[in-house]
Formats: structure tokens, sequence, C-alpha cells
């Protein structure tokens, strides 16, 4: 039994949800979503809040019942709070700056590496090393970050690379002489 699909999704004011046959949109201040739920689960909305079961007892619809209810919450964060993810640049000479609407970094290759950002997602260097991605889709932003960290993933003898802020990186002991 799942303990997350039995619970409901409070839809906040200022936000409209839309369910049509399996397909869930959700407009907010922020933007909209939408996303097709999976055949074995049944959404329906009662007041403010929206409700997801399960059409049968199989093993699939016991596991799409709390993924589908955490999309779709995630889905009402989205488009009232946003996402928001942190990268931290590490290393000497490693920095990133805007080009337009674009994200250049220097990650220590002989070229800049230039980033455009996918549609619903802002890019922002508060700081020449730390690059502050945004959006209202979590699944979008965390992408995102994650190809942008996989440019130059942090090693483990110096530390240096892209990392998530807050990134702990194990360190390896260098040669012994």
């Amino acid at each position: 039994m799942s303990r997350i699909g039995k619970k409901a999704v409070a839809v906040p004011s200022g936000v409209t949800v839309t369910i049509d046959g399996q397909t869930v949109t959700v407009k907010g201040p922020k933007g909209q979503l939408a996303w097709t739920v999976a055949e074995e689960i049944e959404v329906r909305q009662e007041g403010a809040e929206i409700l997801l079961s399960k059409r049968d007892e199989s093993t699939r619809a016991q596991a799409m019942w709390g993924l589908s209810r955490t999309l779709v919450n995630n889905m009402v964060v989205g488009v009232t709070q946003g996402y928001e993810q942190t990268l931290e640049l590490v290393g000497v000479g490693y920095r990133a700056a805007m080009k337009g609407q674009a994200l250049s970094m220097q990650l220590g290759f002989s070229h800049d590496v230039d980033v455009a950002p996918p549609a619903g997602i802002t890019f922002a260097t508060p700081k020449q090393t730390e690059i502050k991605i945004s959006g209202i889709d979590k699944q979008l932003v965390g992408e995102t970050a994650a190809r942008i960290r996989r440019l130059r993933p942090p090693e483990p003898y110096k530390g240096k690379g892209v990392r998530y802020a807050g990134e702990n990186v194990r360190r390896k002991e260098g040669k012994k002489k």
C-alpha cells in the first residue's frame, strides 16, 4: 500500500487544475504544466484537492500510484513557487558568465563552453563561480543541472570541477613518494 499515493494533493488558490481523461494540466502564476497519468491510475478533483487512486491491484498500478501523486504535486509546486538548482565552479580559472540568455563557462579547456537554456529554464550567475538554474519543471531543472555538471565533474584529487551546491566530493590521497 502506497503511503504517498494515499495523500491528496492540495491545490492552493490561484492555481487551476484541469483533468481531461488521463491528462492533468496545472496553471498557476508562474506558468502551465501538463502530464499524462498512467492508465492504471484514476485522477479526480474534489474541491481544492486532487485525489489519485489505483484502477486495479497490479504491481505496476502500485508502483505508478505514488509516482503519479508525486509528479502531480511537483507540478503544483512548480507553477506556484518554481524550482532552483545551484551549481558551484571549483578550480583555478573556472568561471561562468552570461552571454545573452546563454551561459558561457571557462572550465579549463582550450575553449569556452556555451550552454543554451532549454525552453522554460533560466540561468543566472550571481558570482563568477556560481550558477543558478531555475524553472517550473522540476525534472527539467535537475536534468539541465546534471548536463552542466557532466561537462566537468568534480575530480577526486583536487576537487576541481562543477558540483552541486553543498555536494561533498570524496577526496583521494595522492601518490606517495
